[in-house]
């Protein structure tokens, strides 16, 4: 089971890891071992509920294909494991990411007392300057 949120879940047949080998400099090792991991989450066929479905296809996310399948590869790591849980993150930040849903915002006024507050202050801070100007003898 990947955790995603409190109430959003994934089952691991849903998520396909593939491990292959990783590209740029890495010496004798890099032509032997498979480090880095290509992970493929098909939205649609997965549990989500529809509403998820549909945001995270909307999203303007290039690893998205037009397939509708999320692909990614993590080859930040030097061994399988880490890029493995590397690749699982970043998936789970995706999600989380495209699923959010910002709070309405609520219309505030201030309160009368605060109002009152601040013209008493404009009111002392112009006096204040007003005792400022040239001394008349």
């Amino acid at each position: 089971m990947i955790f995603i949120t409190n109430n959003i879940t994934l089952n691991d047949n849903e998520v396909e890891i593939n491990a292959i080998r990783a590209q740029g400099a890495g010496g004798q090792n890099v032509n032997k071992v498979a480090s880095a991991i290509h992970l493929r989450f098909d939205i649609r066929a997965s549990s989500l509920s529809d509403l998820h479905k549909t945001r995270l296809l909307t999203s303007k996310d290039g690893r998205i294909n037009k397939d509708g399948i999320f692909v990614l590869k993590a080859q930040q790591y030097r061994t399988q494991e880490r890029n493995k849980i590397d690749a699982i993150e970043r998936l789970q930040a995706f999600i989380k990411q495209a699923t959010y849903v910002n709070k309405t915002r609520k219309a505030t006024k201030p309160s009368r007392n605060a109002k009152r507050k601040r013209v008493d202050n404009k009111t002392q801070r112009g006096k204040v300057k007003a005792l400022r100007g040239k001394v008349d003898y």
